[in-house]
Order: structure tokens, then C-alpha cells, then sequence
């Protein structure tokens, strides 16, 4: 079989450097693009040695050029507190980013998929979220760097599919947790595990009755591959994430005793914004790509402890 010659920008990230594994394990040759705004050499330093893996730091605000079959195009800060940090940079990661890429994938007629995001819906007054639902989202919020600029990406993935034949595969990522996650990225999940491991006071914004679904990397990078492997008249968007919905007071009771911890739990302000309730409906992927998640939240937390405690 040919090897398949793939681009994955964003390629050191938390879910870029997984996928990278995943490709290379396949059989493909894989050139992974980073800046190292959010991602890290460290994620992929076991991957160097591999003669079918390359690693290109680039910006893709900029044009970029190579000849490849597939692009997964995964490039963007994805937490808050790295999205907000320069929000007109995230914007133009997202949007001219994606010009760029697409712009790249109609050269050389390359298949290219989108990591979109669960927060195109915004703070969702649909739950679970179907992929038709339009969103929630405030244009002009903290949050609107990364929403609306997610959400204009695949405006201009449809048109480039509608106007230039260009092949496109959308992907909703909901919430995903694992090994690699950014030590200070803000998130529920690694926030908790950091702070239980240190003995500090677990922080939850609002009262914790707010609700969550999280989804095991593993699951996630395989919905992501099967996705791509899809026929070329399927374009999404598609919903990947876990059904299993949690409070953000259980996720922090749960870490506090799997990690034997003497933390203790407190409250701050809600941050604004922030979504009540996130949980996607997936049954366009199960139908389309006969994918579900089957990790268990406790088997994922115990792996991604496993690997804060390494690094801390």
C-alpha cells in the first residue's frame, strides 16, 4: 500500500502530537507543522527518530507550501486562557489560517480536514447539541476570539468545498482529556488533577453545577482518523466527543479521590460566557462512521495522573 503523505498542523500540540502517532503507526509519512505558541517539542521528541516523520516550524497565518495527500488542519490555541491571551492572533490563526490551508489543499488537490470546535454553539440553549443547531454565541465576548473565528473557518471551508471542489471533512471536537495536555492550559481537567497533586485548593468558577462530557484522547483521535476516511461526499460537520455527562463538582470529587488528595475545594466568580451545559449529540457519528468513545472517565483520569505526576 502507498504511503500516504499527510500535513498536520498544529502537529505539537496536545491532540496534533497523538494524531502525528496514530498516522505514523499506520504506515504514513507524516510532516507535522507547529509554531510553538501552545505546542511543545517535548510531545514529539519520540517521534524525531522516525525517517517518515518531519517536523516544520511555521506560522500558518503565513503561506506554506508542500505536496502532500491529506491535511489535518488542527492549528489554533484551543484553551482560554492561551486564546484570550492574543485574541486577534487566535482570530487570524482560525481564519487566515484556514484560507491559507485551503488555499494550499486546492493546489494540490489534497483532502483536508478541519478541527472545529463544541464552542460553535456557544453557551448551547439546545442540549444535547445536534450539528444543525446555529449556537449561542456572543460576537463581542472573551470568548469570541475562538468561537467566531472557529465558526467563520468553516463558513470558508463550505466555500471553498461549494466553489473550488476542494474536499473538506468538518469535525466538532467536544471536551478531550489525556496524556500531553498543556500543564498550564486552564482547563477543568488538568487544573484539578495540578492542583490535587500539589495539595492546593481545587478552584471551580460558579457553584460546579455546571456540566461537562469528556472524551479520552485515545477515543478521540480515532474518531478523528475515521473521519477523514470517509468518502469525499461526506463533509460534516460531524459531532466527536463522549455522551456521559459530569458537573464540574463531581470531575473535582472524583480527581480529589483518585489522587489521594488533601486539597480542599473552592468557589470563584463564573467566568463570563461560559457554557451551563456541553454534551454533543453523536449520532451522525455513530451512523456515519460507526464510532462512540469507549474509555471510561475513571480508566482516562488514572492514565492522565499518571502522567502529571511524571511531569510535576
Amino acid at each position: 500500500m502507498k504511503k500516504r503523505r499527510i500535513l498536520v498542523t498544529g502537529g505539537a500540540g496536545f491532540l496534533g502530537s497523538h494524531l502525528c502517532e496514530k498516522l505514523l503507526d499506520r504506515g504514513n509519512e507524516v510532516y507535522c507543522l507547529d509554531n510553538f505558541f501552545t505546542g511543545h517539542k517535548e510531545n514529539i521528541l519520540h517521534l524525531l527518530d522516525n525517517p517518515w516523520f518531519e517536523m516544520i516550524r511555521h506560522d500558518i497565518t503565513m503561506p506554506f507550501y508542500i505536496e502532500a495527500d491529506e491535511i489535518y488542519n488542527l492549528a489554533c490555541p484551543a484553551s482560554p486562557i492561551y486564546y484570550q491571551y492574543n485574541g486577534i492572533k487566535t482570530i487570524k490563526t482560525s481564519v487566515m489560517g484556514s484560507v491559507n490551508m485551503l488555499g494550499l489543499a486546492k493546489r494540490i488537490k489534497a483532502k483536508i480536514l478541519q478541527a472545529s470546535t463544541s464552542e460553535v454553539y456557544g453557551d448551547p440553549e439546545e442540549h444535547p447539541q445536534t450539528e444543525s443547531y446555529w449556537g449561542n454565541v456572543n460576537p463581542i465576548g472573551e470568548r469570541a476570539c475562538y468561537d467566531e473565528g472557529k465558526r467563520c473557518a468553516e463558513a470558508l471551508f463550505y466555500n471553498y468545498h461549494k466553489q473550488n471542489n476542494v474536499r473538506i471533512k468538518i469535525l466538532r471536537i467536544f471536551n478531550t482529556y489525556g496524556p500531553r495536555m498543556d500543564y498550564n492550559d486552564g482547563r477543568v481537567i488538568s487544573n484539578f488533577i495540578v492542583q490535587a497533586i500539589k495539595n492546593e485548593d481545587i478552584t471551580i468558577f460558579g457553584d460546579g453545577k455546571q456540566s461537562r462530557s469528556f472524551c479520552y484522547v485515545d477515543d478521540m483521535i480515532e474518531g478523528i482518523t475515521r473521519f477523514m476516511d470517509t468518502p469525499d461526499n461526506i463533509t460534516g460537520p460531524v459531532n466527536i466527543g463522549n455522551i456521559v455527562e459530569y458537573s464540574i463538582l463531581e470531575i473535582a470529587e472524583k480527581i480529589l479521590s483518585l489522587t489521594g488528595s488533601s486539597s480542599k475545594i473552592i468557589f470563584e466568580p463564573l467566568r463570563e460566557d461560559d457554557p451551563m451545559q456541553r454534551k454533543p449529540d453523536i449520532t451522525k457519528a455513530e451512523n456515519i462512521i460507526n464510532w462512540k468513545p469507549s474509555v471510561d472517565l475513571d480508566d482516562g483520569l488514572k492514565e492522565t495522573i499518571k502522567y502529571f505526576r511524571k511531569i510535576i
